[in-house]
């Protein structure tokens, strides 16, 4: 079942809690192998494909791909309504059968949705000189620059990010000098009302699996256990391209966490994969957010909840944004299976530092080297 702590004795927890890292500290403590100072294209500028972009005969398949990978229209991802009186068990559902769903009727009020689209956009609408002041730093996650999985990949994919985790009040003064508080304000406020409802949801789920304890991160609001969980928000522009069929967006992968909400503009492009569908396009809903099913929630629920495969396709015409949440618990945390005798355990229970530090090293096999 899930555990607090590996290997602390109980009176021991809330000090350890009190002294743990933060996140941010977890991903410098375990920066990326092959990890080099990248910094994104001017894409604006380009009229044809670079070949470091080029994924058109790369290995990894590409948004055109084979017929095993085609992309799926007539199915969609289920969508809720949390006001649903049976809105714990849709979500258990949809977390078992697909990993991801779209939710509306949430708490998040749509004038602050679009006000922190607007400072997204504000944001990706500097020129190329003035987002590189906040250029994130070789072996850092936050600032500007491009996905933290790129070195995985053999190409470059179509994309500029900028990251949060905390205050974003340095970075955004570089981008800013004399106007940064409004984007400041905006996203710390967009980042606490994402976290109340990732909250949400994940005690949904968690009654759903039959979890009644050993959580503290979650039942002890205000603490400072419940401040130490771990949480990003990163702001996405996948920027229109001449020939979206040769180049990647974002390449397929898994998120780390527990959950991932998603706010996405009108323009297509979220792709999941769902065995005996292919891909499957995840088309925007007015008033709907994305939520996913993260490594994490995997390995909790003991391999029942699908850690969604996902991927970022680009538009000829239109540019993308997106803004990504990601919630987990602290990153001394312990994350054990949940299971029921004689049902075993598929994984070992590991806590959420060090997973972080196996993906940063294995980024489709961290759940292989913990499997049972």
């Amino acid at each position: 079942m899930l555990s607090n702590l590996c290997s602390f004795p109980q009176n021991q927890i809330s000090y350890i809690i009190v002294i743990m890292t933060t996140l941010s500290q977890t991903y410098l403590d375990h920066p990326l192998i092959h990890h080099h100072h990248i910094v994104p294209l001017d894409f604006d500028s380009l009229r044809t494909i670079p070949d470091s972009h080029d994924w058109f005969n790369s290995s990894l398949e590409t948004p055109s791909s084979s017929s095993h990978h085609h992309t799926n229209v007539n199915v969609s991802i289920p969508l809720i309504d949390l006001t649903d009186p049976n809105a714990i068990s849709l979500i258990g559902n949809a977390c078992e059968t697909w990993g991801v769903f779209q939710l509306i009727n949430h708490d998040v009020p749509v004038s602050l949705i679009e006000r922190a689209e607007g400072e997204t956009r504000r944001l990706f609408d500097l020129p190329m000189t003035r987002k590189l002041k906040a250029l994130r730093a070789p072996g850092d996650v936050t600032g500007y620059g491009l996905p933290r999985i790129t070195p995985f990949f053999s190409k470059y994919m179509w994309h500029e990010g900028f990251t949060i985790m905390g205050p974003s009040i340095g970075h955004a003064s570089q981008l800013w000098p004399s106007n940064y508080q409004p984007f400041c304000d905006v996203m710390e406020e967009y980042q606490r009302k994402m976290k109340s409802l990732a909250e949400q949801i994940t005690r949904s789920i968690f009654n759903y699996l039959k979890i009644s304890d050993g959580a503290n991160w979650l039942h002890s609001a205000g603490s400072t256990e419940a401040a130490a969980c771990s949480t990003a928000l990163q702001l996405n522009c996948y920027p229109r391209c001449p020939d979206p069929t040769r180049v990647m967006g974002l390449a397929p992968h898994t998120d780390t966490f527990l959950l991932t909400i998603l706010h996405q503009t009108r323009t297509c492009g979220l792709q999941v994969f769902r065995d005996g569908f292919g891909w499957v396009p995840v088309a925007p809903v007015p008033g709907a957010l994305v939520l996913n099913v993260g490594d994490l929630f995997h390995i909790l629920s003991n391999g029942r909840f699908p850690n969604v495969l996902h991927r970022v396709v680009v538009d000829p015409t239109r540019r993308r944004l997106s803004m990504a949440y990601f919630y987990g618990p602290p990153p001394d945390f312990c994350v054990s299976p949940l299971y029921d005798p004689p049902e075993s355990p598929c994984y070992r229970s590991v806590m959420v530092k060090d997973y972080v530090r196996l993906k940063a090293k294995n980024l489709e096999n961290a759940l292989s080297m913990i499997r049972l």
